[in-house]
């Protein structure tokens, strides 16, 4: 059997809930919210487990973290599970762009003996790109396309008026640190990219605001010693809420039945 503490009770939190339910040899023991709120996350996650909002308050085997709750969740909680010896997958690759929290991480994990698994989230072919590197990736872009409406609380709206958006406006080009850091809620993806390809650096972003498109497209442009690819994601959100990519409940899903897989691909 193997317990999980699940970090965070949002749309992705109850969807990757719901999926490993049926699942005989997996217990969602605990779930971890911010202190006031554990009546609500254990009545919002199926199976109601215990509520708890500190690590400290985990007694028991948890062989497993699921991150779910974003970066200050992560920032927050991830390295005292890291050091007890747990391994998290999160799904806020975003918060490595700050070079202090990523050491913090990098530090948890080497001290606990753990691993921090950052799953692709809402795009894909990073285990291409991932395996691209090992050869010599020489050129890595994200390019990504929301409704204008999907930019609002970011800082798209202090370069563009997204009420009067008519055609495909670029608001941002710079390296994926840098949006990664300037777009949090919006740029998850651009960090998963960077982190499996070239580094924060080197990888080149660019963001649209388009009110042609229908759904949120993530492109990844790469070139190298193995060649050239390009893949394209047009992603929906989740019904419970559509600022959450279904992709990236999806790939939490994933990761957790790889890692209990006796074969995995």
């Amino acid at each position: 059997m193997t317990s999980i503490i699940l970090i965070g009770y949002g749309a992705i939190a109850q969807y990757v809930a719901r999926a490993l339910k049926p699942l005989a040899d997996v217990e969602i023991r605990y779930v971890l919210c911010r202190e006031g709120r554990e009546q609500a996350a254990s009545e919002a996650v199926p199976g109601q487990p215990q509520a708890v909002s500190d690590v400290a308050e985990i007694s028991g085997t948890v062989d497993l973290a699921v991150e779910c709750g974003g970066h200050p969740a992560l920032i927050q909680h991830g390295p005292s599970l890291l050091e007890k010896g747990i391994d998290v997958i999160s799904v806020s690759a975003g918060a490595l762009a700050d070079e202090d929290v990523e050491q913090t991480l990098y530090a948890s994990a080497k001290a606990g003996g753990s691993q921090l698994r950052l799953v692709a989230g809402a795009v894909g072919a990073m285990d291409a790109l991932n395996a691209a590197k090992q050869g010599g990736l020489t050129k890595v872009t994200y390019i990504g396309r929301k409704k204008p409406a999907g930019w609002k609380g970011s800082k798209a709206e202090e370069i563009l008026d997204l009420d009067k958006v008519s055609e495909p406006e670029c608001h941002f080009k710079g390296t994926a640190r840098d949006a990664a850091l300037n777009y949090p809620k919006n740029a998850n993806v651009a960090a998963t990219i960077a982190l499996s390809g070239i580094g924060m650096e080197e990888t080149s972003v660019e963001l649209y605001a388009d009110p042609t498109v229908s759904a949120n497209i993530h492109e990844v442009v790469a070139e190298g010693a193995f060649g050239e690819f390009r893949f394209q994601v047009a992603g929906q959100t989740l019904p419970e809420n559509p600022k959450s990519s279904a992709l990236t409940a999806m790939s939490v899903v994933q990761a957790v039945k790889q890692r209990l897989a006796s074969i995995s691909t």
